[in-house]
């Protein structure tokens, strides 16, 4: 998975940015301006000052990391487990006749199964977190000869795809064209 979290900081980087965010309140507590802390820290001095009136509002807690952002997953871990397993199984264990899976099929499997409700983009979302992402087949005609289509490309494209004659001169003006 590439966001276990499912999206922005990992657990390091929050801590690591929460340790900057102290740091600013040490020197903040020392009587260091805005545009010192700022410097310091190599911040803005916006960022500086969202800092100094937290830390007055609501101390050194204010400047605690709440955690991962965004909405919490419907599901935990062992129910995304079981998705996964559904959906590796294909459509047709689960009723559908063909070999597609679409966001509908996928919500209505978490609406049976599980009893959360997900909205389109939710269940994107979702997919993305469990390494799956949404995907157009490739719809080729069922007439489709793949010999000839091969033959074709071997014998007719070299004919019309010829190289361009390098040899003729040629101008790039429009108003002068230079003859042969």
């Amino acid at each position: 998975m590439r966001y276990p979290d499912g999206g922005g900081l990992t657990a390091e980087e929050r801590d690591r940015r929460e340790q900057v965010r102290l740091g600013a309140a040490d020197l903040i507590e020392a009587g260091a301006s805005n545009g010192e802390v700022a410097r310091r820290f190599r911040v803005t001095r916006m960022s500086a000052n969202r800092w100094r009136r937290a830390l007055a509002t609501g101390g050194r807690q204010a400047l605690v990391s709440k955690g991962p952002g965004g909405a919490r997953c419907k599901l935990d871990t062992d129910q995304l487990r079981v998705l996964e397993a559904v959906l590796e199984v294909g459509p047709a264990a689960s009723g559908w006749s063909d070999q597609c899976w679409t966001l509908v099929r996928i919500g209505e499997i978490v609406r049976r199964r599980f009893g959360a409700e997900y909205t389109l983009a939710g269940l994107d979302l979702l997919l993305h977190r469990i390494g799956w992402s949404v995907q157009v087949p490739a719809r080729k005609a069922t007439e489709r000869d793949e010999a000839k289509i091969a033959a074709w490309k071997d014998e007719r494209w070299p004919v019309i795809k010829r190289r361009r004659r390098t040899w003729a001169p040629g101008s790039a003006s429009r108003t002068r064209q230079v003859r042969a």
